[in-house]
């Protein structure tokens, strides 16, 4: 495995020809690991939201080519196949484009091999820079609210936003930490709660709906958050809720971080109206953890991600620095 992650995360593993990713659909109450054997499981795994979050996805669909060179498949197919595993992150169309540049000089599975080793310690490396950049924009005794999971999980190691809030508390910085749920999949109080746990950082979960009548009755500081894909002019795609948390930020006098890598940024993409929205199934909302919790036959409008103009976001940070108040102008400044 490449890198490391926060109190023994390790929710990547490449180990003896295979991948193996730690299941986030059962967690906090089981550890369970899927185990790929080619580019199909991997697609399957990320489609599935066993691994989630745009920067382990991109590591994880990497290792999936690698899977297929291993065994002389075909390679086209096996980037096809992982390419519409997921629309919206752009992470993973990034370690593709990579892994293709690589591929490019010869089908050498050893060559792609040491790339995608390469992308999942680049990751954690900048987890470890963005923390940095993003803890210093925070006063002392901060208290902050996070939404979905942004953490090891989602990441190489350590984290995006949670990256942020753990070296920050790690600094004095952090008092309080408030996350949401994260409807339908509940990734906040499953996965995120389970990681503020383990490195015992004093944490609240709250309903989603519960986060602007929280802005209004304490005092909240920065609402922090990961990307699944930036346009060129800052306008930025991630978990649903994240709009309505930017929403009730402004009105509440309550800075907004998006933090993010670089490669989630898609200079080609010239504003949020141009980021595909993936739609999941109805059941997702209808059903709890299998149990019906709708009327039968209840039909459901079910996207993933929204999309939170630039306007409302004070910072985005990446391993590349800070943009304060960020366009287009600025964006192409720090990232060419």
């Amino acid at each position: 495995m490449s890198g490391s992650s926060s109190k023994g995360i390790h929710p990547i593993v490449w180990a003896d020809g295979h991948l193996r990713l730690l299941d986030q659909r059962v967690l906090p109450h089981e550890e369970r690991w899927v185990e790929c054997h080619n580019a199909l499981h991997v697609a399957e795994a990320i489609h599935g939201m066993a691994v989630r979050g745009a920067p382990a996805i991109g590591i994880a669909a990497a290792y999936g080519l690698v899977l297929d060179a291993l065994a002389g498949r075909d390679y086209d197919a096996a980037e096809l196949v992982l390419m519409e595993s997921r629309p919206t992150a752009v992470n993973l169309r990034w370690a593709l484009a990579r892994m293709r540049a690589v591929h490019s000089l010869g089908y050498d599975a050893r060559r792609l091999l040491a790339e995608a080793q390469l992308i999942h310690a680049e990751d954690l490396a900048q987890n470890l820079e963005m923390a940095r950049l993003g803890a210093a924009l925070l006063p002392l005794n901060a208290q902050v609210i996070t939404h979905c999971n942004t953490g090891a999980l989602a990441t190489g190691g350590h984290g995006t936003a949670l990256g942020v809030i753990r070296s920050a508390y790690a600094e004095g910085r952090i008092a309080q930490v408030y996350n949401t749920e994260t409807r339908p999949w509940l990734q906040g109080a499953r996965l995120t709660a389970w990681e503020l746990q383990r490195e015992n950082i004093p944490d609240k979960l709250i309903a989603d709906g519960a986060a602007a009548h929280l802005m209004a009755s304490e005092k909240i500081d920065w609402v922090i958050v990961g990307a699944d894909r930036i346009a060129v002019n800052g306008d930025t795609a991630n978990k649903i809720g994240t709009y309505a948390l930017a929403v009730a930020a402004r009105h509440h006098g309550v800075k907004f971080m998006v933090v993010a890598p670089s490669g989630t940024f898609d200079l080609k993409c010239p504003n949020g109206a141009a980021i595909p929205i993936e739609q999941r199934p109805a059941h997702e909302l209808t059903e709890l953890r299998g149990s019906v919790i709708a009327p039968v036959d209840m039909d459901a409008w079910n996207p993933v991600f929204d999309v939170t103009p630039a306007s409302l976001i004070d910072a985005i940070v990446c391993e590349s620095g800070v943009i304060l108040n960020p366009d287009e102008q600025k964006i192409r400044a720090l990232l060419g």
